[in-house]
């Protein structure tokens, strides 16, 4: 039998294979993961749907696949050499056959969407073995990446003919020629082309693919950079009380289990001044023109790893007090580290903050993590004189840096915000810090 990619999720379609962990002769049981797959930044194990031998591998390393591909061959029958190659994982409910062509039927593919229906997808990615169809037209519907489910038949009995596969690509040519409406959204503007250099006429030069993660990162954030107007408000916020009170108690929460840091205290002020200034805690609803409002605070806490930035979510940093959000930053820094960090993990966010105080450095500029509105960025503290009580003193001064997204927050509400969070890290209150 043949073991598919099954399905991975509410908007997760494909991903790219990292590691195979299994070859061929070895005996697998029922659950065991068979590949571990990168979707989005998360990587996850895909386990096999039955026991058996492993008797082929169809994917590699690095290979790119979608829901209902091909991923092992199992021989279940004790080594009799047969194999059932009824799919494991049917990427879909097989759709009813359609009635005979004289019947009233609404043409499946009428859609006022100006998008194509269906985008062609890989192939070997789908399955059209239990379509009423000939064997040489599901094969050529597999090689091309065509549904037949989606195609209608006017054969007897709905059975699809050549015609109808012919006329179904036409549709589908016809619908991607046309203009979008202008009520959906406005069309980005052409970008010119990436000019291709050679390097190597200027000397010796090594290549090396982006990793999938990278990828993503890059996609995002240049989505993120070219629709939402960045602006930044800089300031700074004197942390000497507040890294007297991490010295008072960092043993206390070492004990306990937990490791006291100064993101731990951003979060517990951050959260006080998202409820002051709601807006910092929304989202833009784009195509109704609507700014939708969190009664929830999950809060993104961005990540240094090898493989590049990861940005996992803390949820309900409201209802938690410094000990459980200690030992929380610190779980998912780990896991985000380990590339065990799930998907689910990484969604929900309504804020983010970025700490870069450990690396060094000052003043930054985070971008926004959309669909969220705002980002904090925090840099390395350092002592500076400051002018307290008539007198000079040495105060360890924390660099902070506040991107939102300037459709819906303006110059003057980000400064009060800024002064707000300065006030809650300045003045913080010790009897959150006691367990």
């Amino acid at each position: 039998m043949d073991v598919k990619l099954p399905n991975l999720g509410e908007g997760a379609d494909s991903g790219t294979v990292v590691n195979v962990l299994v070859k061929e002769g070895d005996k697998v049981e029922k659950d065991q993961p068979l590949i571990e797959l990168e979707n989005e930044k998360a990587v996850a194990s895909i386990p096999s749907s039955a026991s058996g031998v492993v008797s082929k591998i169809f994917v590699k390393s690095g290979d790119k696949i979608s829901i209902g591909a091909r991923l092992v061959s199992l021989d279940v029958g004790g080594g009799s050499g047969a194999r059932d190659t009824t799919p494991v994982a049917k990427p879909a409910k097989q759709a009813p056959v359609p009635p005979p062509a004289s019947a009233p039927e609404p043409e499946p593919m009428e859609e006022p969407a100006a998008e194509p229906v269906e985008e062609l997808a890989e192939p070997g990615a789908i399955d059209n073995s239990e379509v009423a169809a000939s064997p040489s037209i599901r094969n050529m519907a597999n090689d091309l990446g065509i549904d037949l489910r989606r195609v209608k038949g006017t054969a007897r009995g709905g059975r699809i003919i050549i015609s109808d596969v012919r006329a179904y690509i036409q549709r589908l040519i016809k619908l991607a020629r046309q203009p979008k409406p202008a009520s959906v959204r406005p069309e980005t503007p052409a970008r010119r082309a990436p000019e291709q250099i050679d390097f190597s006429k200027w000397g010796e030069i090594t290549r090396k693919p982006m990793t999938p993660l990278r990828k993503v990162i890059s996609h995002r954030m240049l989505e993120n950079w070219n629709t939402i107007p960045h602006v930044t408000q800089f300031d700074e916020a004197d942390v000497s009380e507040l890294l007297e009170l991490r010295r008072k108690y960092v043993s206390v929460y070492e004990k306990k289990g937990a490791r006291l840091t100064l993101t731990s205290f951003i979060l517990k002020a951050a959260v006080i001044v998202l409820k002051k200034h709601a807006i910092f805690n929304a989202s833009l609803d784009e195509l109704n023109g609507e700014i939708i409002y969190k009664e929830y605070y999950h809060i993104g806490i961005a990540v240094d790893t090898e493989a590049g930035l990861m940005v996992p979510v803390i949820r309900d940093v409201d209802k938690k007090d410094l000990l459980q959000l200690s030992k929380d930053i610190e779980e998912l820094a780990r896991k985000a580290r380990d590339r065990k960090v799930t998907a689910e993990e990484l969604k929900g966010g309504t804020f983010t903050i970025s700490n870069q105080g450990g690396i060094g450095g000052s003043f930054f500029t985070p971008i926004v993590n959309k669909p969220e509105v705002a980002i904090l960025g925090l840099g390395k503290g350092s002592l500076k004189p400051v002018a307290r009580n008539n007198m000079i003193e040495p105060r360890m001064m924390l660099p902070i840096g506040l991107s939102y997204d300037h459709r819906l927050i303006d110059g003057g509400t980000a400064a009060r915000f800024t002064v707000d969070l300065i006030q809650a890290i300045e003045n913080f209150n010790e009897n959150e810090v006691k367990v």
